[in-house]
């Protein structure tokens, strides 16, 4: 395959599950920002949004404060941020079309309209409306194209791109939305100590986390009891049965990687499946001991080595 439609395919993909990511980050933002807390600690949490897409400088460049109207804004609708929801789908598409060839008439339809309906969706006052139905509808929309994606293409090397690409992205997503998510909860493993009203309010942001990638029920199936934060890390960390645990999507992007592997990818594939074993012989426990934020820190400096690496490998040059 050329390298250059390995790269619109790795990309489409790409950028679609970032728009999805990106839904989610705002839903499970916006959603715990309704609960009952501080003015300063809602506003951690837009904070926060913004530190963990790497956004806050050129936020602060466009806007003088940190509040939510803005920042959703800014993650929705703005046309030159880049990884806006709007700068996402348009992405898509435009690599969508550029391959229009290797992708199925379901594929290309799929994507065009989501496009064209998510335009007139923002045109029409849906964010002023209920920005949470938004949200919604992107994840969908993002489910959808995956879906005809497995349901109509051959699983070829066009196939496969795309699902490195959906993979990559998802784990890096997932692992910074981890990240933020515990970073909000000063203590991190052992509630508030503010009593009753304090675990109240653990139960509803562990249950917005868990929410925010479609893992409340799944939690309540594997461990049967109450929400308890080293359980949510394990469950997206470590659990392969789990579709956006950091362990699944690397297996998902290695044995995608070794259907494409050429001469040139041995590296790439070692670092990918090193990278995977970590996580499938890693504990929960020894992960909280040596620092949650470290490992995840640690997690996403490698993902991102290993996105440089397949497109030194397969694609054209490195896009942002």
């Amino acid at each position: 395959m050329l390298s250059r439609t390995a790269d619109h395919l790795f990309w489409m993909a790409r950028y679609m599950e970032r728009a999805e990511n990106t839904a989610r980050l705002l839903d499970v933002n916006y959603q715990t920002s309704l609960l009952p807390q501080s003015s300063e600690a809602a506003l951690q949490g837009w904070e926060g949004l913004l530190g963990i897409s790497e956004l806050t400088e050129e936020y602060l460049h466009k806007f003088d404060e940190v509040n939510a109207r803005d920042v959703m804004s800014f993650m929705v609708t703005d046309a030159n941020n880049p990884s806006s929801i709007l700068s996402c789908l348009r992405a898509a598409r435009e690599n969508a079309r550029a391959v229009r060839g290797a992708l199925t008439t379901e594929v290309w339809e799929t994507m065009n309209q989501t496009w064209l309906e998510f335009n007139r969706l923002v045109k029409e006052g849906a964010m002023g409306r209920d920005p949470a139905d938004l949200f919604e509808w992107v994840k969908f929309r993002s489910h959808l194209s995956r879906g005809v994606t497995l349901g109509t293409m051959l699983q070829d090397e066009s196939f496969h791109f795309q699902r490195i690409g959906t993979f990559l992205e998802r784990a890096d997503n997932t692992a910074r939305l981890l990240d933020v998510k515990f970073h909000a909860r000063n203590t991190e493993f052992f509630g508030s100590g503010a009593g009753n009203e304090g675990k109240e309010v653990d139960f509803y942001h562990w249950s917005a986390v868990l929410r925010s990638v479609s893992a409340f029920e799944v939690y309540r199936k594997v461990y049967r009891n109450v929400i308890r934060p080293e359980k949510v890390a394990e469950l997206l960390i470590l659990r392969a049965e789990m579709p956006r645990s950091l362990v699944h999507c690397m297996d998902e992007v290695v044995s995608n990687l070794r259907a494409v592997a050429n001469d040139h990818s041995q590296e790439t594939l070692r670092r990918a499946g090193r990278l995977r074993a970590d996580l499938q012989f890693s504990r929960i426990d020894e992960i909280t001991a040596t620092g949650l934020h470290a490992y995840l820190t640690q997690f996403l400096d490698r993902v991102g080595d290993l996105g440089w690496g397949i497109s030194r490998d397969f694609l054209m040059p490195t896009k942002a």
